[in-house]
């Protein structure tokens, strides 16, 4: 499969599901202690940094980015899906949104002071995500952070259904945070911290917090 191809079916369904997918996410950060709490360090790293943009990728509704902005960072949100970048303007209408890729993001060099990208990295495929990682390291300045949020697992499937009941092709990518983390060190990034999310249960995620090497 080519990348038009995967990227289009991944445009399709999140256009299909996002108003129901926007419905189920709102208030999920608010809810979920540790999600809160790497958020907020997440922040707390910006503002060490310097500060500055931060741009949260695949940001669908916008949830996170409207989080991070109540952490007092100047976040923005880019996403593949049009329809979830409506959503996510007419429900944060003082917050940026735009409609873009992470495997061809128009961000210049060394534009922002951090980057997250919260389960969006489950739809790229293994070959892309180098190339993935070299954007992201490209758009951060030296030194900012990045936080990372992810399935854990191995193997892929194709999810045909969700949200609803709604119909979709997506490809779904579990990985292994060893993997994910030498990508990251490949990529020029010092990864620093490794948490797993309900580890004694199938549906277990990760989050990894690196930096950008000066």
């Amino acid at each position: 499969m080519g990348t038009d191809d995967w990227l289009a079916d991944t445009r399709t369904s999140y256009d299909t599901v996002a108003t129901t997918y926007a419905g189920q996410v709102r208030g999920a950060v608010a809810g979920h202690p540790y999600l809160r709490s790497v958020l907020a360090l997440f922040a707390d790293l910006v503002r060490t940094a310097g500060g500055g943009p931060v741009a949260d990728m695949g940001c669908g509704p916008g949830h996170v980015t409207a989080q991070l902005h109540e952490l007092g960072i100047d976040a923005f949100g880019v996403d593949l899906s049009p329809r979830m970048i409506d959503i996510a303007r007419r429900e944060n209408p003082g917050l940026r949104f735009e409609v873009g890729s992470m495997t061809d993001p128009s961000l210049a060099d060394g534009s922002v002071a951090g980057l997250l990208a919260w389960q969006s990295l489950i739809h790229i495929p293994d070959d892309e995500i180098p190339a993935v990682f070299g954007h992201f390291h490209r758009a951060l300045r030296p030194g900012g952070p990045l936080q990372l949020l992810f399935h854990v697992g191995t193997g892929s499937r194709v999810k045909t259904e969700g949200y609803g009941g709604h119909p979709m092709k997506v490809h779904v990518h579990r990985r292994q945070p060893e993997q994910v983390a030498a990508w990251l060190r490949d990529a020029g990034f010092t990864v620093e911290a490794q948490l797993l999310l309900n580890p004694d249960e199938d549906a277990s995620q990760a989050i990894l917090s690196a930096r950008r090497q000066s």
